[in-house]
């Protein structure tokens, strides 16, 4: 289980916000600053849905997720993975380094194997995104989320349905399994 930040909850830092900002009102032709929040707003939502519609997190951040032991691989349920930095118990003790092992794949695929028997359950710290920042975001990506958050503004009061571009844009990046792979060991 993955925290409050997981796949789909977007909250934009600053320098990101403002590039976001920029793009939606250029496409909306908005000179005024009297709703850039609720632009922002619109900006998270609509990155929070490419997150789910792609199957990826779309803009780096920090996230932590709990396991039960296993001697099993265990995966991630947020990719791609860039780099797990902590691993402990509940209570935020350090596990023993013999007591697990943890590995990402060529996917972006994070795995953990909790080998001690005296863990209860265990916490990882992980890095997961596809971008560093609203820039390094892929065009297409980038496009179908103002897109997307330029039509929540313009039809908030309707229900007018989003623009099919929006999936055409995020399509070749969407992340799907067939079946629940195994560990590639």
């Amino acid at each position: 289980m993955i925290d409050g930040n997981g796949p789909g909850v977007v909250t934009l830092g600053a320098g990101d916000r403002a590039l976001a900002l920029v793009a939606v009102k250029a496409v909306l032709r908005v000179a005024s600053d009297t709703e850039d929040d609720l632009l922002v707003a619109f900006v998270e939502t609509a990155l929070g849905l490419a997150e789910r519609f792609l199957g990826q997190v779309t803009i780096a951040r920090t996230m932590r997720a709990c396991f039960a032991p296993a001697r099993g691989w265990q995966r991630i349920s947020a990719a791609p993975v860039r780099a797990i930095s902590v691993v402990e118990t509940r209570a935020g003790t350090p596990l023993d380094p013999a007591g697990y092992a943890i590995d990402i794949d060529p996917r972006g695929d994070g795995w953990v194997r909790v080998i001690d028997p005296a863990a209860d359950e265990v916490v990882l710290g992980f890095d997961c995104g596809l971008a560093a920042d609203w820039p390094g975001l892929p065009g297409p990506i980038r496009q179908g989320v103002v897109l997307l958050a330029a039509h929540l503004f313009v039809a908030r009061e309707g229900s007018t349905p989003p623009p099919l571009a929006v999936t055409a844009l995020w399509r070749p990046f969407r992340r799907i399994a067939v079946i629940a792979g195994d560990h590639p060991c």
